[in-house]
């Protein structure tokens, strides 16, 4: 039997769905329309290939090629598209019953689709837990370089002391001499931070807090956001 086209339903687009969704708050939809959708992909796909498959073996890489792609469609995804200055201005979620939550709140992404939805929103929901992470691996590296510590804090004396001088002595009544004073400040900078390793603790903090925003945003479900009921008309 064949029906008729009916002119008032409307097919929406998977994108367009997905933004409605992520602009009215409903994350934890996104998460579970993604996953529902890669599901289906995947049991059509095993469904087809099932005659073609190899017993012995197959059900292992069967299983490891998907979660292969899953991470590396991870590591192509810039996390922090999404970022901007008034997520940092937000208030901070809570640790214990947002950021970490329980063992409910963590899943393998069932395709590369929600793994990106989840990096993408996870790193913009969660990004002041991320920064404070970040400093705290920071302080951890300078801990174990006192050399970078020291480095650190000689450079900030100088600058300091440059401000304290400036305003001692007016150094903005001679421009040039400002300047090449700016300039020989930069290059002991410069100088004292390569020699001490300051670039090095930095650089391992770096590497560190990324690894780790990476993976809890891969594998943290999205949940319930904030949504602030309708004003009354």
């Amino acid at each position: 039997m064949a029906f008729a086209a009916n002119p008032l339903s409307v097919s929406v687009p998977d994108e367009a769905f997905e933004s409605w969704l992520r602009d009215s708050g409903y994350l934890e939809l996104i998460d579970q329309h993604s996953s529902s959708t890669a599901a289906t992909t995947v049991n059509f796909t095993s469904t087809s290939d099932t005659a073609a498959a190899s017993p012995t073996g197959g059900f292992f890489f069967d299983s490891l090629f998907p979660a292969i792609s899953v991470l590396l469609s991870v590591l192509s995804t810039n996390p922090f598209s999404k970022l901007s200055a008034a997520d940092f201005s937000a208030p901070t979620p809570s640790w214990t019953g947002a950021f970490i939550g329980d063992c409910g709140s963590y899943s393998f992404p069932s395709g590369s689709h929600q793994a990106r939805i989840r990096v993408t929103e996870n790193v913009k929901r969660y990004a002041r837990n991320y920064a404070t992470l970040f400093i705290v691996f920071f302080a951890c590296s300078l801990y174990q370089m006192p050399l970078a510590l020291v480095g650190l804090i000689s450079c900030l004396a100088v600058w300091d002391m440059f401000k304290f001088s400036n305003e001692r002595w007016e150094w903005d009544r001679y421009p040039v001499l400002r300047q090449v004073l700016v300039r020989a400040a930069q290059c002991a900078t410069a100088v004292v931070l390569i020699i001490l390793n300051v670039q090095k603790a930095l650089l391992c903090a770096i590497a560190v807090s990324y690894a780790v925003t990476i993976l809890h945003a891969t594998f943290r479900k999205l949940t319930l956001a904030s949504r602030q009921p309708p004003k009354k008309r």
